[in-house]
């Protein structure tokens, strides 16, 4: 009898026992058995075409893999986003390569295309293949019928796939199915296609795209100025955010997933297919400090044109769809499990509508890194001038913070350092360029929040500063002080708040975001937040603890997966939790190395 993929049994996989391939429109997560359990075709948060990793008894998957071999092994060949699985026993070897065609604006290549190949390295190595997809997060029926020496076609009323083939394909109940055997050196080569056409494969077809694409990723990842200790990880991350690009408008998804658990069996569980406002300093400072340029400028114009939509009425939001949108209502599918049985599973996020006035500053922080390299237009100043003005008037007001709380709106110490950052860097960026602005407007707030933090935010019997005035709770954010500039690295506030966070948020290097006591307006718990943990590496090097940064850095780097990707936590078993890849953990990870290798190379 024929291993089964975890989808076939009804079982899933670690979330951590996946890696992902993507066309800069949508990514797929790929299993280790082989099976392709989560895909929304065309675009990051489209309804999905795959999606038995929340649901493996109706969810839809793709897998391929080969019969009798022992645990496989997964890699990206060297320098891209082009993934390999082998499969080995002492009698063969087989091996699939999955990929998709990524969206450039230089070469025509067909859209919406994920490539797998198969193929026999040594020894006769047989092969399954099974595609069920589900379409519509498996909320609509569909029908399928084979095309003779073409492969099978899937309609639904939600659009229709087509799955090119080069071996015969039998319909079992609503998929296919195929087994075949491979003589060493022989491939099979399956083509899935949204919206396609319906053709057969061409002779060399699969070869030209495995060209192209590589091609691509090694042209792209080439431009990098990254020569540290840590090459291979920082690649890696950056090889993994491109992923997470949608390349028509330059905006980055917080993780290509929705409604994974931050604790199996909660209720965390969120839909993060968006793009934050607040990961804008992070990315422009990352992809800028490895050279990406381009990256760097599609994003800054993709925050253009959000400031300039924005009114005093309606100002920016925290978060819009990948094309710009701000209708992002949330949604609960009751007909979806949820992985390991995590409800609910929610698409759409209604943390849009909630007020984080930190974003303001990480805006602000952005827009003044990027004027580095780039001077910005009067166009976007003009607009930014304009966000600052509805910030003055509403900074004093309390707000759901940087971790969306939902429960009662607080004055977060982090949203009002934040807010200083914004009327700092405005104010610094108004006098590098000679722009016009309300200077002393701008110093006069920054100095009150200033003083707000140090006065109301600080806790001396704690010996520390704390979530908000008043209460208790320490707050992993607030790793950030020397990073932005707001306090020195040896600050002796910072310092003995870094030590007090140290004691009580962290685990070896695991960092909590903050203590679970129910503030948040949740139930359940959560793992530790690799951002968090990269956040303390960053402090660690920022107060001249070099030593122990780099230690908390390496054993950081053990909780990656197999492939070097990370999840938004994890779990007290080293198991990896919440949506996954995640940017921020990525970018955070490149800020680390970048800030430590310095650090190392003066000592």
């Amino acid at each position: 009898m024929p291993p089964r993929s975890a989808a076939q049994d009804g079982r899933y996989l670690p979330i951590e026992e996946h890696a992902i391939i993507g066309d800069l429109r949508t990514v797929a997560l790929v299993g280790t058995d082989g099976t392709i359990d989560w895909y929304c075709p065309a675009r990051f948060d489209a309804p999905s075409l795959f999606a038995s990793l929340l649901d493996a008894g109706k969810g839809g998957y793709f897998s391929l893999s080969c019969r009798t071999m022992t645990r496989p092994k997964q890699l990206y060949l060297p320098d891209t986003n082009i993934l390999m699985t082998r499969y080995m026993t002492a009698e063969a070897v087989g091996e699939v390569i999955d990929f998709m065609v990524p969206e450039t604006s230089g070469v025509a290549l067909p859209r919406d295309l994920l490539v797998r190949q198969a193929r026999a390295v040594r020894g006769r190595a047989t092969f399954e293949v099974a595609c069920h997809p589900a379409f519509d997060y498996a909320r609509v029926d569909h029908t399928v019928h084979l095309v003779a020496g073409m492969g099978a076609v899937f309609e639904s009323p939600a659009g229709r796939c087509v799955l090119r083939s080069s071996v015969p394909l039998t319909i079992v109940e609503d998929g296919v199915r195929a087994s075949f055997t491979l003589e060493e050196g022989e491939t099979a080569e399956l083509i899935l296609e949204w919206n396609g056409d319906v053709h057969p494969l061409v002779p060399g077809e699969v070869d030209e795209l495995f060209l192209q694409t590589s091609s691509f990723w090694q042209r792209w990842v080439g431009q990098s100025r990254y020569r540290g200790r840590w090459r291979e990880m920082v690649q890696r991350s950056a090889l993994a955010l491109k992923l997470l690009v949608y390349h028509p408008t330059g905006a980055l998804v917080a993780a290509p997933t929705t409604s994974l658990p931050e604790h199996v069996g909660g209720v965390r569980n969120w839909d993060y297919r968006y793009s934050w406002l607040r990961d804008a300093a992070f990315t422009i400072y990352s992809l800028m400090t490895l050279g990406f340029l381009e990256e760097a400028a599609a994003f800054m114009e993709w925050i253009e044109r959000r400031c300039e939509s924005a009114t005093l009425e309606r100002d920016i939001m925290i978060m819009y769809t990948v094309d710009g949108s701000d209708k992002i209502p949330e949604q609960v599918l009751d007909h979806l499990s949820g992985y390991r049985d995590s409800r609910p599973v929610r698409i759409g996020n209604n943390a849009v509508g909630q007020r984080q006035l930190d974003v303001y500053g990480e805006l602000m922080d952005s827009v003044y890194l990027y004027n580095r390299e780039v001077p910005i237009s009067y166009d976007l100043w003009a607009a930014l001038s304009k966000r600052l003005d509805w910030l003055a008037a509403h900074w004093e007001e309390p707000d759901e913070g940087v971790w969306e709380v939902r429960g009662p709106r607080q004055r977060f110490t982090y949203s009002a350092l934040m807010t200083w950052v914004a009327f700092e860097r405005a104010g610094r960026l108004a006098h590098d360029r000679g722009l016009p602005g309300p200077l002393a407007k701008w110093r006069k707030h920054a100095a009150k929040a200033y003083r707000f933090v140090q006065q109301e935010c600080w806790d001396p019997d704690l010996g520390s500063y704390v979530m908000y005035p008043g209460s208790k709770h320490l707050d992993a954010s607030l790793l950030c002080m020397p990073l932005v500039k707001f306090s020195g690295p040896t600050d002796p506030r910072f310092l003995m708040s870094l030590d007090r966070i140290g004691h009580e948020l962290v685990s070896d290097s695991l960092v909590h975001r903050y203590a679970i006591t129910g503030h948040d307006g949740l139930t359940g718990e959560e793992g530790t937040f690799n951002l968090c943990s990269f956040w303390y590496v960053d402090a660690l090097t920022q107060a001249g603890r070099v030593k122990e940064a780099r230690m908390v850095f390496e054993k950081m780097l053990t909780y990656a997966n197999h492939v070097g990707l990370y999840a938004e936590e994890i779990g007290p078993s080293g198991e990896a939790l919440g949506n996954f890849p995640q940017a921020f953990t990525h970018l955070a990870l490149i800020s680390a190395a970048v800030n430590l290798d310095r650090a190392l190379d003066r000592t």
